[in-house]
């Protein structure tokens, strides 16, 4: 497919009724600037952060007092605050609508189906905001979850934050270490697990963990067992001071909801590093920014809002999560999903979007690209006609993952590629609805994001390979991080690069059509001959190859230098012999660059990910120097670790 085009541009009447383009009007009208696209647009929002996230407060109706002063101390990162004046509570803007329509449609695999309207979610969310006011859970205490991502896991994190209380949640896939590695750290006072939940047509019981985690954490005043097997009431019967939460809820009548409004800044989340080189980091987020960052971006960015049916793949462990429930804040309906998007075979999430009518579908690079490779072409078998928005994140989405979703899913649909982060709980650079898209581009920097790419002697390239960093701060900066009293844990993650500006740590470039490609982690970068050289470089050209499943590759110390070492999966039934060793290092050389081919190529059976479904390069890396990994409850699948350990090839 050619390049020298755009692969999609946005019909003129599409443009004229976005959301962004009202917005830019009242940009114009307020700031008194000729602001007439997305460039002009952006510039205004950072060169002018008071008058840009005012106008986002009024213009995506954000509920609560602002009060009057908008940003304070804006040229410190960290240590500025924006609305601190402002008193707002989270759950309040998320329950704004009522009736009969749906809030929450639920699938579970092909085992469970429900539908949630907007009144059954403020009735739930009622009788078990007073479960939690009977339990003593006050502004600041900590609610931990355990669970799939069902209506109950939503209306449980907004009776906790309509208190104040303060939200953290995993998958039920998760470990025993790695739950309490997590909560033990933030000791909750709540804890919430679901009897079980589905993966591959297969159930998977886990109240013998969920006992197990209760027990370990003593702050846990109250443990509550959500009904998804129907064995929540034999799973609570075996768990120190645990309840189903239909016997815990049943002596409540729904009535009116009540809503705790605080300052602005007041801790809404705890969001969890990866932890595959150490225990997890606990990141704080505020009500306030992450409120306002979702709202932006998913309002302007997105278009998202009244009658959007709202879809991302995600899991509860990871911040997609997060962002995908502050769809309701906009008045969308939540479409989620729960178990393997391959059960029983890849169509089942197009098949969602059919029968539901989704409009924004919202998934990641790595499910693309296994569509792409198991020969499904959507295109052909599914409507899809009510899509009007594919969005991609989790890793970089090659050109080749850009050029299928158009021949293979859908031809007139915009792809938004966006990138950000569990730090920030929001985006760097996203999707833009009135710019083309371009194979392998992330459209462009999200409104009031100072992002630019900076060389290692902290000088901004305007082409060229380098850190992505955030020069001016933003809303949805965490509050802290959790024991960390002196914030050290906290300037050392984003801050100790480059003083007072945030480096993010991606390895990234600006394109000539004003996007960004992101190259992967900076940490993961390697350095064969002092060249510094992203591994998403690599992966787009080697699993565009039908042998090979998915890649991983490090650097590896050798001869006082660093040799790239790619570990390849390949395909059922096809073998690593030197002709195909030969045809990846020429397509390596020819798509990338010589300097780019790896020292050595060999065949695993398994590549280690983490719960989000990342691979872990740097867990890897250790493993190949014979470090040991020091949190392996934070991978799906540990035991692919093994088969790095010691290996002949990687000796000589």
């Amino acid at each position: 497919m050619s390049h020298t085009a755009p692969l999609w541009s946005p019909a003129p009447e599409a443009v004229a009724r976005a959301p962004i383009t009202a917005f830019m009007k009242q940009a114009s009208e307020r700031s008194g600037r000729r602001i007439e696209d997305y460039e002009a647009l952006h510039a205004w929002s950072v060169d002018d952060r008071e008058g840009f996230w005012t106008l986002v407060w009024d213009f995506c109706g954000v509920v609560g007092e602002r009060g009057q002063r908008v940003l304070l101390n804006g040229d410190r990162m960290p240590g500025a605050a924006f609305f601190p004046d402002a008193r707002i509570n989270f759950a309040e803007n998320f329950l704004q609508k009522s009736g009969s329509s749906d809030a929450i449609v639920f699938r579970s695999e092909d085992k469970v189906e429900r539908r949630m309207s907007w009144d059954e979610l403020r009735a739930l969310v009622s009788r078990m905001q007073q479960l939690l006011l009977e339990q003593g859970v006050k502004a600041g205490d900590r609610v931990a979850a355990m669970m799939p991502n069902m209506p109950e896991t939503v209306a449980a994190m907004l009776a906790a934050t309509s208190i104040g209380a303060i939200w953290s949640s995993c998958s039920p896939d998760f470990g025993e270490q790695g739950v309490l590695d997590r909560f033990g750290q933030i000791e909750p006072v709540i804890f919430i697990a679901a009897d079980g939940y589905w993966y591959a047509g297969k159930r998977i019981e886990v109240g013998e963990k969920v006992a197990r985690v209760v027990e370990k954490l003593p702050s846990v005043r109250k443990a509550l067992i959500v009904d998804l097997l129907g064995a929540a009431k034999e799973v609570a019967a075996n768990v120190s001071r645990a309840e189903a939460l239909e016997e815990a809820i049943a002596p409540y009548e729904a009535t009116e909801l009540s809503f705790e409004r605080l300052p602005f800044s007041h801790p809404v989340y705890i969001l969890f590093s990866s932890g595959t080189t150490g225990i997890p980091k606990c990141i704080v987020h505020s009500a306030g920014g992450t409120l306002i960052q979702h709202l932006k971006e998913q309002q302007l960015h997105a278009g998202i809002g009244e009658g959007d049916r709202f879809f991302y793949f995600t899991t509860c462990g990871w911040m997609m999560w997060n962002w995908l429930v502050s769809g309701l804040a906009s008045g969308a309906t939540l479409l989620l999903y729960d178990g393997s998007p391959f059960h029983p075979d890849g169509n089942v999430i197009f098949d969602y979007a059919d029968a539901e009518k989704m409009t924004y579908f919202g998934t990641s690079a790595k499910f693309i690209d296994a569509v792409r490779k198991s020969g499904l072409e959507p295109i052909r078998t599914h409507d899809l006609a009510s899509v009007r928005l594919i969005s991609s994140t989790g890793s970089p989405l090659s050109p080749e993952g850009f050029d299928f979703v158009y021949s293979g899913i859908k031809k007139d649909v915009h792809l938004a590629s966006i990138s950000g982060g569990t730090d920030i709980a929001a985006c760097f650079v996203l999707g833009v609805p009135t710019r083309p898209v371009w194979s392998g581009e992330i459209q462009g920097a999200g409104l009031g994001m100072a992002v630019d790419v900076w060389d290692d002697d902290g000088k901004p390239l305007a082409c060229g390979k380098g850190e992505l960093v955030c020069t001016r701060a933003f809303p949805s900066m965490p509050v802290m991080f959790w024991n960390d009293p002196d914030g050290a844990k906290y300037h050392s993650a984003y801050f100790e690069r480059f003083d007072n500006v945030w480096c993010h740590g991606d390895f990234a470039e600006r394109t000539e059509h004003d996007g960004f490609v992101i190259h992967g982690r900076s940490d993961a970068t390697l350095n064969p001959g002092g060249v510094r050289i992203g591994t998403a470089e690599i992966y787009n050209q080697v699993e565009q190859m039908d042998e090979v499943v998915e890649a991983i590759c490090i650097g590896q110390d050798w001869d006082d230098d660093v040799r790239v070492v790619l570990f390849v999966r390949l395909a059922p039934g096809v073998k690593l012999g030197e002709d195909l060793i030969k045809r990846i290092k020429t397509k390596i050389r020819t798509g990338a660059s010589p300097r780019h081919v790896p020292a050595k190529v060999i065949a695993v059976n398994d590549i280690p990910r983490t719960k989000s479904g990342k691979i872990t390069e740097l867990a890897v890396r250790d493993v190949v120097h014979g470090r040991s990994v020091k949190n392996k409850e934070a991978l799906a699948n540990p035991e692919a670790l093994d088969l790095f350990a010691g290996l002949d090839e990687l000796e000589n």
